[in-house]
């Protein structure tokens, strides 16, 4: 018998779009059918992210056997800061934005990049959140935060990002862009630069681009190095950690947080050894605020982000039975 467009069986979208990659995840209610990853678009038109992230779930779809046509839900896991433009939600993010950031490893002259109207030529029903609010959302799910009411997702990366959860609810802010303390000045004597134009603040003195920036080499050999235990490199890397715990101790004096949960690529490589100097800034101070607190690292690991995009737009009823089969796994493999 053939289907109808009511019987016909629903194909999720998600997307996550972040400094360095773009990945383009195609699901049905089984889990994740395929996913295609590509280094995120630096040149071009200000369209350049959203055309490429449409082609990718093109590619994704291609790969599954299905027509991108039925996709019916796409979920957005975006780099920010977001801004309202036209009534979409346009990326001002100065790890993309060569406009904003004058950086020589970005060339292009982006102020914004108009995700959210690129997309919408294409699909109807799309929605966009922070990176870290849908980590948050993903590991809310499925992950390591499914029983947290007063938690935060934390990702060491490109950049510095967090999502927070407070009493049950997730924080969304005016504009999409709570969780933005990556940008929450630290040092006012520092001379770390952050693409943002601050000085010192977290993202300036934590995050693996601007320590490759400053240590002139990428973040990885700079991280290997000081893993190795070479002088300068392990220097730059313990203050690093040093900073990230004093950042994560404001947030759980200010929100009175139980539980992070860290992701991203930094902490997934290299968090076995300097976990012991990020947990020491936040228990050495204030025992009413910080007794207590957990630091976890994130249950679902480099697909934090592509699953919690996923989780941005999946149906209730799919929830239990990805929860006993945890479908993503196969992507993983």
């Amino acid at each position: 018998m053939r289907h109808t467009d009511a019987m016909a069986p629903i194909y999720l979208g998600a997307l996550d779009i972040g400094g360095t990659k773009l990945a383009a995840t195609v699901a049905n209610v089984s889990g994740p059918l395929a996913r295609v990853v590509a280094p995120t678009a630096r040149s071009g038109s200000e369209r350049a992210v959203g055309e490429q992230a449409i082609a990718l779930l093109e590619q994704a779809c291609a790969h599954a056997g299905i027509d991108a046509r039925r996709i019916a839900r796409l979920g957005v896991s975006s780099c920010g800061p977001f801004v309202a433009a036209g009534g979409s939600i346009a990326l001002v993010t100065p790890n993309l934005c060569g406009g904003l950031s004058g950086a020589a490893d970005l060339p292009n002259d982006w102020t914004r990049i108009p995700l959210e109207a690129v997309l919408r030529e294409r699909f109807a029903d799309v929605v966009i959140r922070n990176d870290c609010i849908a980590a948050l959302t993903g590991e809310r799910s499925f992950g390591a935060l499914q029983e947290e009411a007063d938690c935060v997702y934390v990702t060491w990366s490109t950049g510095i990002g967090f999502g927070l959860c407070v009493d049950g609810h997730i924080l969304l802010g005016k504009h999409g862009n709570a969780g933005h303390a990556g940008h929450m000045l630290l040092s006012g004597q520092s001379d770390a630069l952050c693409g943002c134009g601050n000085r010192g603040d977290v993202e300036a003195l934590v995050s693996g681009r601007n320590l490759g920036l400053r240590g002139g080499q990428g973040a990885a050999a700079i991280f290997a190095a000081a893993r190795q235990g070479v002088a300068a490199e392990r220097l730059l890397v313990e203050q690093a950690a040093h900073w990230f715990g004093k950042a994560l101790y404001n947030l759980a004096a200010t929100l009175d947080t139980r539980v992070f949960v860290i992701g991203g690529s930094v902490w997934m490589h290299h968090g076995d050894w300097l976990e012991a100097l990020v947990r020491h800034e936040i228990a050495s101070r204030l025992p009413a605020l910080t007794a207590g607190v957990e630091l976890k690292p994130a249950a679902l690991g480099a697909l934090v982000a592509d699953i919690g995009a996923l989780c941005l737009v999946l149906p209730s009823e799919w929830r239990r039975a990805w929860r006993q089969s945890q479908p993503w796994q196969a992507l993983a493999g």
